[in-house]
């Protein structure tokens, strides 16, 4: 497969089912971001998090690939994977059992620690920008609503994620100072 096709060098992209869209539309903006927290989340796998969080990292972002697919299909398709209840409910069990192991926060906290814990923080806040572009999205073309519900999920499986990864690496969650 080659890797360029010279079919986006005029600000255009095709989506599945070959329609063209400009690669600032919002479908593109949406699918687009999804791929860059998918990317945040390698690099904090590339910070070695321990094996655990590491096989549940390496799910989410097998689970991004299928977010990005059905954002750029937005045309019914028995070929594309869609986003299901199942990927929102794993998100929910890991959550869970991350959590049995923290403590309950009374403060806010910054986003830092471990470098793991940081890039989880970064993919958090990246998850929540395309989430916010799927909700802009969803206002003028038709979204899968489990996406949305994916999506706000996942960024709560970032953030217990990053606290857990402190946790288990001994490391104390940074406080906010309130001035």
């Amino acid at each position: 497969m080659k890797i360029y096709t010279r079919t986006g060098d005029n600000g255009e992209t095709g989506l599945f089912g070959g329609q063209r869209v400009r690669k600032d539309d919002l479908r593109v903006q949406a699918y687009g971001t999804a791929d860059e927290c998918n990317a945040a989340i390698g690099v904090a796998r590339a910070a070695g998090p321990d094996p655990a969080l590491d096989a549940a990292l390496a799910v989410v972002q097998n689970q991004l690939f299928v977010v990005g697919a059905d954002l750029a299909s937005p045309e019914e398709s028995p070929y594309i994977p869609r986003v299901t209840a199942e990927m929102t409910a794993f998100l929910e069990a890991q959550i869970d059992a991350m959590e049995s192991e923290l403590a309950p926060l009374k403060q806010f906290i910054l986003p830092g620690g471990t470098a793991v814990a940081a890039y989880l923080h970064l993919a958090r806040t990246i998850c929540r920008r395309a989430e916010r572009v799927v909700v802009t999205l969803a206002a003028e073309e038709p979204v899968a609503a489990e996406i949305l519900t994916y999506l706000n999920r996942l960024s709560d499986f970032l953030f217990v994620a990053a606290r857990v990864a402190n946790a288990r690496a001994g490391v104390v969650d940074v406080p906010w100072q309130k001035p």
